[in-house]
């Protein structure tokens, strides 16, 4: 009888110890059961401004649309057409109103920090992404750093030029992040005696930026190079710069990594880009907000009232390094 029941519980145990192996913890089968049991209505919304932009729209939203589907919650998109940052402040007031299970907006101007407490003090789970905003009571921020993005445009520029000549920029002048990469390529030039900066200069769509940036040929004919700070910027220089029969005598930087700016580096014009993982800041925003609604790293009894945000209070999502070497893997990718 002992013989018979031993190889029994023997086998028995290899049966449970398998199972449990099997499956150890089941992350992914767990995370994927509790998005199903979701509520469809279950609401988060996105507020930016130029809510028509291919830059968000092939980034920002079209990663917060997948995240909404993969959740199995309720996105929405809103804010005006053009850059207008008092509409984009209306347009939160009016969400706070509808109680969102969270609110992911896009940090245009510290403008909007007295619209983002309303969020929060309205109990809105509320996310800031691309640039902070100071003063506000946002839960988290996602994001690049802006002054890193003007730092590696002004290294790059600097072997470009062999460190010499004038050198401007063009942006979106009196906005935060932008003023910040300003500054960083600034501090990076100064180093350098034989760079002359000879400005920087407001420029908020294509066509502006290809009217200032011929101007600036025109006035100056040793020209050496020009960095521009927004995805529009960068394709208007680059068709001054082609009318003035100048491709890569004038060397040009920019941000972000849209298909034209892919293809003017392919072509030689513009030699350097610094790309910001919107993706990710977007993504990640929305799943920090998820977070918040459902409690899943609570750290207290109640986070609320102890003033705590069971989310990290800042992430820096980092950059990308384009360049004639690498453009290709960029250019190709499959989404």
């Amino acid at each position: 009888m002992r013989h018979t029941i031993f190889p029994v519980l023997v086998c028995i145990a290899a049966i449970c110890l398998f199972s449990s192996c099997s499956s150890p913890v089941g992350k992914d089968k767990t995370s994927k059961s509790s998005y199903k049991k979701n509520n469809p209505n279950e609401e988060y919304v996105l507020v930016t401004t130029a809510v028509s932009l291919p830059l968000y729209v092939r980034h920002d939203e079209a990663a917060f649309e997948r995240w909404g589907k993969q959740t199995g919650v309720k996105t929405s998109i809103l804010g005006p057409s053009d850059w207008n940052v008092p509409a984009q402040i209306s347009t939160i007031e009016q969400v706070i109103g509808s109680q969102p299970a969270g609110l992911l907006i896009n940090g245009t101007d510290p403008a909007i920090a007295e619209v983002i407490n309303k969020a929060v003090d309205a109990g809105i789970p509320t996310v800031v992404y691309d640039s902070d905003i100071p003063g506000s009571k946002r839960d988290a921020f996602l994001g690049s750093d802006w002054y890193e993005i003007g730092k590696l445009q002004g290294q790059e520029l600097v072997k470009l030029t062999g460190g010499k000549g004038k050198v401007a920029c063009l942006g979106i002048l009196g906005m935060t992040n932008q003023e910040a990469g300003f500054r960083g390529l600034q501090d990076v030039l100064k180093q350098y005696p034989d760079i002359q900066f000879i400005g920087k200069y407001d420029a908020r769509n294509m066509e502006t930026a290809a009217t200032v940036a011929s101007n600036l040929i025109r006035a100056n004919p040793d020209l050496a190079a020009l960095a521009a700070f927004t995805s529009e910027t960068g394709p208007g220089i680059a068709l001054a710069v082609r009318e003035a029969h100048k491709k890569g005598e004038i060397k040009i930087t920019g941000v972000d990594w849209e298909p034209q700016l892919l293809n003017l580096v392919k072509e030689g014009i513009i030699q350097f880009l610094v790309g910001q993982k919107r993706e990710l800041f977007t993504w990640y925003g929305a799943q920090f907000l998820y977070d918040l609604a459902h409690h899943t790293n609570a750290l207290t009894l109640n986070d609320k009232k102890a003033g705590v945000s069971a989310v990290p209070n800042i992430v820096n999502t980092g950059l990308l390094k384009i360049n004639a070497s690498n453009v290709d893997l960029f250019i190709n990718k499959k989404n």
